[in-house]
């Protein structure tokens, strides 16, 4: 069987992409079996850089990266690409005009697949550009999703506990209840499920440390990548 090449622009942080590169390769060994495994070719941005370019509100710079990123990718033999993190998707549309190969955007695998289960109304945690900012809640919007976030204090306190913690890979249980914590707000004011819009929050908090529904889009979109991978 022909296996498309996924290209995937990590780095951002590595730990969540060392997750892509694990999920991807367990859902094409799932799906075909024995020694079968995924087609990847990753550009690692440095993280450092990207992190600087994000708080100086220098998205231009930031989406220049990736999109060279992007070109090396598509040079190398990648036939689509992802860009292993939530918030960097607000480059999406620098990176899109930059290549002639399909951009799997990370909101849309994870709309998809809400969106099966016929929800509608959901709880976003992410880092404060995602939550706070238009760029991610429009494209589940445009699905036809109804996007509620945490207040002030509680955005504040999800996006220190992703670069003050998650990022360095520290799992701290304090963070893991203030997490659940949120998560209960946010189903109390009427979310059906909490979409974990930061590719290092499923680190921290899982399904089963909580009975609401999580929407993991890590693992959603590794899981678009490989049916994309194995799509005739």
């Amino acid at each position: 069987m022909d296996i498309k090449t996924i290209g995937l622009i990590g780095g951002m942080s590595w730990h969540s992409s060392a997750e892509y590169y694990r999920l991807i390769n367990e859902g094409i060994q799932q799906k075909l079996g024995g020694l079968h495994s995924a087609r990847i070719i990753l550009y690692s941005v440095e993280f450092a850089e990207i992190h600087r370019l994000q708080h100086s509100d220098n998205w231009d710079a930031a989406g220049a990266i990736l999109a060279d990123a992007a070109q090396k990718l598509q040079g190398a033999g990648a036939d689509f690409l992802l860009i292993g993190t939530n918030t960097m998707h607000i480059c999406a549309p620098q990176v899109e005009a930059a290549i002639d190969i399909p951009l799997l955007h990370i909101a849309d695998a994870t709309a998809d697949a809400i969106l099966a289960q016929g929800i509608r109304k959901v709880g976003l945690l992410g880092t404060a550009f995602t939550m706070q900012m238009d760029y991610y809640k429009s494209r589940l919007i445009d699905k036809g999703l109804e996007v509620i976030v945490p207040d002030d204090e509680g955005c504040e306190r999800v996006n220190r506990v992703i670069f003050d913690e998650l990022c360095f890979g520290d799992i701290r249980e304090d963070s893991r209840q203030q997490y659940l914590q949120i998560i209960d707000d946010l189903s109390d004011r009427g979310a059906e499920c909490v979409i974990e819009g930061c590719t290092e929050i499923s680190l921290l908090v899982k399904q089963a440390d909580t009975a609401v529904q999580l929407f993991d889009t890590t693992t959603l979109h590794a899981q678009a990548a490989v049916e994309l991978a194995l799509a005739e």
